[in-house]
């Protein structure tokens, strides 16, 4: 894809997000929407995947560490075929596919079951480990918030992923700069994010995580950088793209009412029509 065809897809994310939240009256539109770049980029750019056989062996991995964007992994899993997009409707609903957070167990194309802030990056340093083990090629990449790296297992990780130059693990975080109680650096500051990660032997590059040539430069680097894994600070935006959302953390956790779903669907048709004038 090139980077308008990226520009649009992640724009028709967006709206997937906002419809599923919408009809499901509850969830995470906030985080699910500032990652929404990354996730296009990843899914449409960078792994090396097959909707149609989910679970081949030499498949990329992805994990959802901060599993409660889960709305922005499915839209895209949708969008990739994974499953109809009739289903991003039924989301939260009781018996559905779709649940509040990824299930392994019951969703194509989910590769690890989320949820419990600060695990999910451990369980992606293992699956790169066991690459590396296994002298296997694929690539393992996992995304967090910058509120979830507050958590202590996520420094865990790290450090044994440092220590056993991961090279083929993604670290990549959402720094939004807000978490569900407010910014991030009130409620218990990470910063300086980058100086952590290279503390424990990681490459860290810092890029606006919605420019698409910044995306597709560091995930460039990521891959040649050898003897050591990589952490990608994306600087975003909490609700990109629809205007009474964007950092306000009170979006967290809440979904758009029928009047704040009819702004937010009209912000993004305007981003959509820019973007058919390029």
């Amino acid at each position: 894809m090139n980077k308008l065809e990226l520009q649009k897809s992640a724009n028709q994310l967006r709206k997937h997000i906002v419809t599923s939240l919408h009809a499901a009256k509850c969830g995470h539109p906030g985080g699910s929407l500032s990652a929404a770049d990354i996730v296009t980029y990843l899914y449409f750019e960078e792994m090396n995947i097959d909707p149609k056989d989910p679970k081949k062996a030499d498949r990329d991995r992805f994990v959802l560490s901060k599993g409660h964007i889960a709305p922005a992994l499915y839209g895209v899993l949708a969008m990739r075929g994974y499953f109809p997009e009739e289903e991003l409707l039924k989301l939260r609903k009781t018996g559905a596919m779709l649940q509040g957070h990824p299930d392994m167990k019951g969703t194509p194309g989910v590769d690890m079951s989320a949820g419990s802030l600060g695990q999910g990056i451990s369980v992606a340093v293992g699956m790169a480990l066991s690459a590396k083990l296994s002298h296997e090629d694929y690539r393992v990449y996992t995304l967090l918030g910058d509120g979830e790296i507050q958590e202590g297992q996520v420094w865990e990780a790290a450090m044994f992923a440092g220590h056993r130059k991961l090279d083929n693990l993604v670290v990549i975080v959402d720094n939004n700069d807000l978490q569900i109680d407010g910014s991030v650096a009130d409620v218990c500051s990470p910063y300086p994010i980058a100086d952590k990660f290279k503390a424990f032997n990681f490459n860290v590059l810092t890029i606006d995580g919605h420019d698409f040539d910044a995306i597709d430069a560091a995930f460039k680097e990521a891959k040649e950088t050898k003897g050591m894994p990589t952490a990608i600070i994306a600087k975003t935006v909490k609700g990109k793209g629809v205007s009474f959302m964007e950092n306000q953390a009170s979006w967290h956790g809440a979904a758009p009412n029928d009047e704040q779903y009819a702004v937010a669907m009209a912000d993004l048709e305007k981003v959509g029509e820019a973007l058919c004038q390029k």
